[in-house]
């Protein structure tokens, strides 16, 4: 994809998801702990990023979407298998289960903003 140079936007073509469920209890503690933790750095490096958050009756789901211009972009944040997950040192101790991979995505097509 090109670049929109009415708007000065990166090319964008590549999404790596994360999801993670934390109990409703600790929900807005981990949001605070994973903003610092891991979106911070994250935004210093991938050309964009999304936050997503739904809460349910007892669990609270996150999910974080990162944009990158390159699949090699991505390894040189995340490594050489950028589906290996890179968990927080405090992750165990907030998720309900440690999630095992992250999904990559190639973006097709666009509108707006991202």
């Amino acid at each position: 994809m090109a670049d929109a140079p009415e708007t000065g936007l990166k090319a964008l073509a590549i999404a790596r998801i994360w999801r993670g469920r934390t109990s409703r209890a600790v929900a807005d503690e981990y949001e605070r702990y994973n903003y610092e933790a891991g979106i911070r750095p994250l935004i210093e490096k991938a050309a964009a990023v999304q936050t997503f958050r739904h809460d349910g009756e007892t669990e609270t789901e996150f999910m974080t979407i990162s944009f990158w211009e390159s699949l090699e972009m991505m390894k040189a944040f995340a490594g050489d298998n950028p589906t290996d997950i890179h968990h927080l040192p405090r992750d165990k101790d907030y998720l309900v289960e440690l999630p095992k991979a992250v999904e990559i995505l190639e973006l097709r097509s666009r509108s707006g903003i991202i």
